[in-house]
C-alpha cells in the first residue's frame, strides 16, 4: 500500500513533512485536498486512523468557517466531518497515511512513526 500525504503546497509544514518523506526514499501520493476534498467517509476513517477521540482534534479552529459554522459549538461528530468535507480549509494538514494508520505533520517528524 503507498503512502499518502494530504497536502496543501502553501503550507510550510505540508511542505516539509513532502520533504522529508521523500528523503526517506518514499514517493507518496499526494493528495490536493483543497482541490480535491475527501469524502465524509474518508475523513472519518481518517480521524480513525489518527487515533483521535474527536473529529475537531482534526479541525483547523482559527479558519474563518469554523468560527462562521459556530463549530465550537456542535458536538455531532458527523456534522463537523460533513463540515471538513464541505470546507476542507478546516482539515489540519498535512496529514499521512500509511496502511491502517496515519499521523498529522505537525511537527513533521510525527509521520515517522508509522513510516
Amino acid at each position: 500500500m503507498p503512502v499518502t500525504i494530504y497536502h496543501n503546497p502553501r503550507c510550510s509544514k505540508s511542505r516539509q513533512t513532502l520533504a522529508l518523506l521523500e528523503e526517506k526514499g518514499i514517493e507518496p501520493e499526494v493528495v490536493l485536498y483543497l482541490e480535491n476534498p475527501p469524502s465524509s467517509a474518508t475523513l472519518k476513517s481518517l480521524v480513525k486512523k489518527l487515533g483521535l477521540k474527536s473529529a475537531r482534534e482534526m479541525m483547523r479552529v482559527k479558519e474563518a468557517p469554523y468560527v462562521e459554522l459556530d463549530l465550537k459549538n456542535v458536538d455531532a461528530e458527523s456534522a463537523l466531518i460533513d463540515a471538513m468535507a464541505e470546507n476542507p480549509i478546516l482539515i489540519e494538514r498535512p496529514i499521512v497515511v500509511n496502511g491502517g494508520e496515519a499521523a498529522i505533520g505537525r511537527p513533521p517528524e510525527n509521520v515517522l512513526n508509522i513510516l
